[in-house]
């Protein structure tokens, strides 16, 4: 992970566009290695048997322009799932054998647990396969989402759904490290606290991974032409 005293700080809603179309695109070997994930917050060595019962999982990190700035859809999880159950999470889910891609699962996805019409979702490009713990290799879609989006969450899955601002998330003095311990082992993670939301664990790795995959390095040259009104 490249450390923070490289990354170049936030600046503007419309840099982080830019440096997403530079730096992102929606070709994806999904077969890959996950750079990211769980174990390399902790400097574990990634367990290869892990990693191939991994399931395949996507996720929609969708962004939304609202009158006070850009912000990030998350959702916390109904209390009685079986997986990360009451957690802080994007709009996702399994991949299933019907998805043609994970962009299509993480619409699907989205469009099921928060009510978000696949129509006003505007992908921007993939970010790498990120492990997590429980057993997922989850690939996070980055896109922007239009204004005229008013989630409607399926009480089902999803007990809340909230916007932190993404200047926020894409700070890095608020990507605190924590640590606990989880079957017998020590394990390190990233929280970012936000207005009573508890974000961490996986969901804030991978935010982490956004931030590292954007502001490492120089800023690209704006583009424009891509966006919902």
């Amino acid at each position: 992970m490249t450390p923070a005293t490289a990354l170049h700080p936030f600046t503007t809603d419309a840099d982080f566009f830019a440096r997403g179309y530079a730096r992102l695109s929606l070709a994806l070997d999904i077969a890959q290695t996950p750079p990211h994930g769980d174990h390399s917050h902790s400097a574990l060595a990634l367990d290869a048997a892990q990693l191939a019962t991994a399931r395949p999982a996507a996720v929609l990190i969708g962004i939304i322009q609202r009158p006070e700035g850009a912000r990030v859809i998350l959702t916390r999880r109904a209390s009685h799932l079986r997986d990360h159950s009451g957690q802080v999470a994007f709009p996702g889910g399994k991949i299933d054998a019907r998805d043609e891609s994970p962009l299509t699962a993480a619409l699907r996805e989205a469009q099921e647990e928060i009510g978000l019409d696949p129509r006003l979702v505007v992908p921007v490009g993939y970010l790498d396969p990120y492990l997590t713990g429980t057993g997922f290799a989850v690939i996070p879609v980055l896109a922007r989402v239009s204004p005229q989006f008013l989630p409607v969450p399926d009480t089902r899955e999803v007990e809340a759904v909230f916007e932190p601002p993404l200047s926020f998330l894409m700070s890095p003095q608020n990507h605190r490290r924590e640590a606990r311990e989880w079957n017998g082992i020590l394990r390190h993670y990233y929280a970012m606290p936000w207005g009573g939301h508890h974000i961490w664990g996986a969901t804030a790795g991978m935010i982490r991974a956004l931030h590292a995959r954007l502001y490492a390095g120089e800023s690209p040259s704006p583009v424009s032409g891509r966006g919902l009104g």
